[in-house]
């Protein structure tokens, strides 16, 4: 069966995006050759991603673009090539590279993906589709990635959850610019 991860940078107070939407703060911490490192494994791993409408277009507003290819060569030819999946009731098209479209319920399409054979799947951003698979139970890891910076207000990955989700840690990393990568899985 395939698998379900989460991978979001939130603030130490929980957001993983500011009181305007705005997620830039979380590319802007020290960079060290050890966290470049870690971001280009981790691109490098492989899978499909899915993305929210918001997400999504912000990720294909930068990755396919030359100013990607000189900061970030390796992740850009990753995030360009990888299979993606946009969930959209308001997008009428994707353009971005190897991208599907699906603008059915994300909980059905998932359950049914999550039963192929395949590549595992991956969440980047987009907290109201991160919301919505974790209240149907859907989601097998959740990776957050603790930026050392206080928002003051914002949104968090998990807005209208109704039930508690115990979740067990199973890995974790600090890095010398102060980011700390957190692994967690739902408790049985």
């Amino acid at each position: 069966m395939r698998r379900l991860a989460v991978f979001n940078q939130v603030s130490l107070d929980g957001y993983f995006v500011d009181a305007h939407g705005d997620m830039s703060w979380a590319h802007n911490t020290a960079q060290d050759a050890e966290w470049q490192d870690f971001v280009e494994g981790n691109a490098s791993v492989g899978g499909l991603l899915l993305f929210g409408r918001i997400t999504y277009e912000l990720m294909a507003g930068y990755w396919p673009t030359p100013a990607a290819m000189r900061s970030n060569p390796i992740v850009a030819e990753q995030m360009n090539d990888l299979p993606k999946i946009v969930f959209s009731r308001t997008l009428d098209h994707a353009s971005w590279h190897n991208t599907r479209l699906v603008k059915s319920d994300p909980a059905a399409e998932v359950r049914r993906m999550k039963q192929e054979p395949g590549m595992d799947m991956v969440i980047m951003g987009s907290g109201t589709i991160v919301s919505q698979l974790t209240q149907a139970r859907l989601i097998d890891e959740y990776q957050v990635v603790a930026i050392p910076i206080v928002l003051g207000q914002g949104r968090t990955m998990f807005e209208g959850i109704r039930e508690k989700l115990p979740l067990r840690l199973t890995k974790t990393r600090a890095f010398g610019n102060g980011n700390v990568w957190l692994c967690y899985e739902p408790r049985a």
